[in-house]
C-alpha cells in the first residue's frame, strides 16, 4: 500500500503556511508564558472516562480528576489521594485513609463516601472492576476519611487496579457518581486543572484552568505518582484534524505541543527551529480491530478467524508508521511482545498466513454467504484511518462484503455502544488503540474478557477465556501463570476477541521552550513549564 502524501505540510514547514490552510490565533504575548496550547490526537468525545474508554477522554480525565493510587513510569502503584493503606485478615481487609487537603473544584471537601460511590460506579463498567466485584463482600466509608474493603479472597493487585490509566477509576462527588452508563452531568474532580465548561467547543477547543486550591503531594513527581504541580494558568486543547496544519502551527509557535504528529511530517519537524521531537510514550499503542459478537457476520467465529488471517500486520504498521522498524513491531500475538505473558504459542496464525483462496474456502465452509459487514472507518486520528484502509482492502480481497462507513472518532465512540442489528444502525467492526501497557498479562487486558453483556463493547461471550483469566489471577506461581497465558493466547487465536494489528510507539513534538514533560504511557500536564 502506498504511503500517505501531505504536500501541504511540506510547503507549510518549508517556508510559511500553504494556501488554503487556516490561520490559528496567536496567543497574547503577555499571557503566553502562562498558557500551554496542546493538539490532541482526536476530539475528546467526553470528560467521563467511565462512560467511554476513548483515549482522548482518558487524557482529559487525568487533568481534571485524581485517583486513589497513581502509577510511576515503571508502572508501580503508589498512594495518591490516599495517605496509605492497612492490609489485614490475610489480605482480605483493606483500610485506606484519604490524605489531607483534598477538595473538589466546586469547593467541597473530598470525603470517603465520594470515593466509595465513584469506585462502585467504575467497577460496573471496567473489566478489572468486575473482577474486584466478584471478590468483594463490602466497600464502605466508615468515617469522612476512611474506606474499608472486605474481600472474600485476597487480591494483592488492588492498588494497581485503582491506579490504571485506561477506563480510569477517577474520583468525583457522590452526587455525580450515578448511572455508569450515562455521562456524568458535570466535570468536577479534585485534580490540578479544572474543566472550563463554557469555553468548550466540540471539535475545536477544550480549556482547562489551574486549580489554585490544589495541594500537591510532597514526593517528587514520577509520571502519575507524587506531587502534581500545575505551572500554567491555562491549558488549551486545539483540535486540528489536518496533520500538516498542526505541524505548521507548531513550527511557527502557534501551538506548543502535538501529542502524536503524523510520522510523515517528523523529518520536517526535526528540522524546524525551536521544535523538539521525542518519544514520551514509554509503551506505545497496541492497535486492534474490535468485532461485534452479537450482530451480523462477525458473530461467526469463522469470519473472525478469516479476518485475522487476512491481515498482514507488517503492511498495517508500515501504513501507520513508515518503513523505520524502530517505531513498530509486527507480527504480534494477543499480548505485547517482551511482556510476562507474551509467547510464541499459536503465532503461526499470523506468521504463516494462508493465501486469499484458502481463506475464501474457509469462509464458504463456515457459512459466510456475502452478508454485509458494517465497518466504521474514522478518519481521525490518521493512524486509525490508515489501519482501516489496509484492513478494508485485505478483507475485500478475500471476498468479504465490506460496507465502509466513513465517519469521525467521536461518532464511533458513541455508536459502538449500540447493540442494534445492522439494518437499524448497528455495526460490525471498528479500529481501536489499546495502551500497550495494559496488554502484558490477562489482568488489565480488558478486551480479552469474554463475559458477555458485561464485557466491553462487542460483548464477546467465552466461558473458556473467563475461566483461564480467573485461573491466572488466582495463581501465585509464575510458571503456572506462564502456562495459563499460553493457553489464553491459543484460545484467543481460536475465538478472536480482537484482531491484533501490531504495536507502534509514536513520537511527540513540542516547542523547545517547554520543559518538564514526563515520560509515561499517556500525556500528562503537571510538571510542564515554559523556560
Amino acid at each position: 500500500m502506498k504511503r500517505r502524501h501531505f504536500l501541504a505540510g511540506a510547503g507549510a514547514l518549508a517556508g510559511g503556511r500553504s494556501l488554503g490552510q487556516p490561520a490559528l490565533a496567536q496567543p497574547a504575548v503577555g499571557g503566553q508564558a502562562r498558557k500551554l496550547v496542546f493538539v490532541p490526537t482526536t476530539n475528546p468525545p467526553s470528560y467521563d472516562p467511565v462512560w467511554t474508554t476513548a483515549q482522548a477522554t482518558r487524557n482529559v480525565a487525568a487533568m481534571i480528576y485524581e485517583t486513589l493510587y497513581g502509577r510511576d513510569k515503571a508502572l508501580n502503584a503508589h498512594p495518591q489521594m490516599v495517605d496509605g493503606h492497612l492490609v489485614e485478615d490475610g489480605g482480605k481487609r483493606w483500610t485506606m485513609k484519604l490524605r489531607d487537603g483534598l477538595r473538589f473544584h466546586d469547593g467541597t471537601p473530598v470525603l470517603a463516601r465520594d470515593c466509595v460511590a465513584s469506585v462502585k460506579r467504575w467497577m460496573v463498567r471496567d473489566a478489572i472492576g468486575a473482577t474486584i466485584t466478584a471478590r468483594l463482600d463490602a466497600l464502605e466509608a466508615t468515617d469522612d476519611k476512611t474506606m474499608v474493603w472486605r474481600l472474600n479472597k485476597p487480591f494483592a493487585f488492588l492498588p494497581n487496579a485503582l491506579a490504571k490509566t485506561q477506563s480510569t477509576c477517577v474520583i468525583m462527588p457522590e452526587r455525580l457518581a450515578g448511572d455508569p452508563f450515562k455521562q456524568a452531568a458535570e466535570a468536577i474532580g479534585s485534580g490540578p486543572y479544572r474543566w472550563v465548561a463554557d469555553e468548550f467547543i466540540s471539535g475545536s477547543r477544550a480549556v482547562f484552568a489551574r486549580n489554585d486550591a490544589y495541594v500537591p503531594r510532597p514526593e517528587p513527581v514520577d509520571f502519575a505518582s507524587g506531587g502534581y504541580h500545575a505551572n500554567f494558568d491555562r491549558v488549551e486543547w486545539r483540535v486540528i484534524p489536518d496533520a500538516a496544519t498542526a505541524a505548521a502551527a507548531l513550527a511557527t509557535g502557534e501551538v506548543d505541543w502535538i501529542d502524536v504528529p503524523l510520522p510523515d511530517l517528523l523529518p520536517m519537524l526535526r528540522r524546524a527551529p525551536g521544535v523538539t521531537v521525542g518519544r514520551l510514550d514509554t509503551h506505545g499503542i497496541f492497535p486492534a480491530l474490535r468485532p461485534n459478537f452479537l450482530q451480523g457476520p462477525t458473530a461467526n467465529a469463522v469470519v473472525r478467524r478469516a479476518m485475522l488471517a487476512a491481515i498482514d500486520q507488517t503492511d498495517m504498521m508500515i501504513a501507520v508508521m513508515g518503513e523505520d522498524r524502530s517505531g513498530w513491531r509486527a507480527p504480534v500475538g494477543f499480548f505485547v511482545p517482551g511482556t510476562e505473558s507474551a509467547s510464541e504459542v499459536g503465532m503461526e496464525a499470523v506468521r504463516n498466513r494462508p493465501g486469499p483462496d484458502a481463506i475464501k474456502a474457509m469462509l464458504k465452509a463456515g457459512g459466510y454467504n456475502g452478508e454485509r459487514i458494517a465497518f466504521m472507518h474514522p478518519t481521525d486520528p490518521a493512524a486509525y484511518s490508515a489501519m482501516c484502509q489496509v484492513a478494508i482492502a485485505a478483507f475485500r480481497r478475500i471476498g468479504l462484503n465490506i460496507d465502509e462507513q466513513v465517519t469521525d472518532w467521536s461518532t464511533v465512540s458513541q455508536r459502538r455502544n449500540s447493540k442494534e442489528p445492522l439494518d437499524k444502525g448497528g455495526w460490525s467492526l471498528f479500529p481501536s488503540g489499546f495502551p500497550a501497557v495494559d496488554y502484558g498479562n490477562p489482568m488489565l487486558a480488558g478486551s480479552m474478557r469474554g463475559n458477555g453483556t458485561a464485557a466491553w463493547v462487542g460483548w464477546p461471550d467465552s466461558p473458556k477465556l473467563e475461566a483461564l483469566r480467573d485461573a491466572w489471577i488466582d495463581s501465585t506461581d509464575r510458571a503456572e501463570q506462564k502456562r495459563i497465558s499460553e493457553q489464553l493466547q491459543q484460545e484467543c487465536f481460536n475465538f478472536v476477541p480482537y484482531i491484533p494489528l501490531g504495536q507502534y510507539l509514536p513520537s511527540s513534538a513540542w516547542r523547545s521552550n517547554i520543559a518538564g514533560l514526563l515520560a509515561g504511557p499517556m500525556p500528562v500536564f503537571w510538571n510542564a513549564r515554559r523556560v
